[in-house]
């Protein structure tokens, strides 16, 4: 390891290693999440995890990838452990006038859609929006064949036209 990849991942700059990349952690916790709290906490877990596996990170590159793999496994099996049901569709309201498409009550809407995505659906969709990461940046992240990232993205994509179709209605 050259000195400055070395000083740059050394345990003395650890401060520099989260500040750079807090946000991203943080960000791809909260999406998926969609709770403020539990993405702090997802986001402390993860970094302190990075400071004890920090001698087996090989570069820079090497830690922004490590970071979004295990920030989003972390997320996925927060998911699983859920004690509480989704929120049914059939028990949301409609809203009752159609909206523009940058209006803030739409977008808060498809966060929802989106948050009711399954767990690997929904890490899927942000790394590929929020991160814009590719499908074979995606798959390298989590460990999926590139076909099966490719597949998960059509299916979400396909459930979230259809579930925003019912919330605005069909404006063609």
């Amino acid at each position: 390891m050259g000195t400055a990849l070395a000083s740059a991942l050394d345990p003395l700059n650890f401060d520099d290693l989260v500040a750079r990349h807090q946000s991203m952690v943080f960000s791809i916790a909260y999406h998926v999440l969609q709770d403020r709290a539990a993405a702090e906490e997802l986001a402390q877990d993860v970094f302190l995890q990075l400071y004890r596996h920090l001698d087996s990170l090989q570069s820079a590159d090497h830690v922004t990838f490590w970071l979004r793999r295990v920030t989003s496994h972390r997320c996925i099996d927060r998911q699983r452990r859920r004690r509480f049901p989704f929120l049914s569709l059939d028990r949301i309201a409609e809203p009752a006038a159609s909206s523009s498409p940058a209006d803030p009550l739409l977008a808060r809407r498809l966060r929802a859609l989106v948050h009711e995505l399954p767990a690997h659906s929904r890490i899927a969709v942000v790394l590929r929006y929020q991160e814009d990461l590719t499908p074979e940046e995606i798959a390298r992240v989590l460990d999926r064949p590139v076909a099966t990232v490719k597949s998960q993205l059509q299916r979400a994509l396909k459930t979230l036209r259809a579930r925003m179709l019912r919330v605005v209605g069909d404006r063609t």
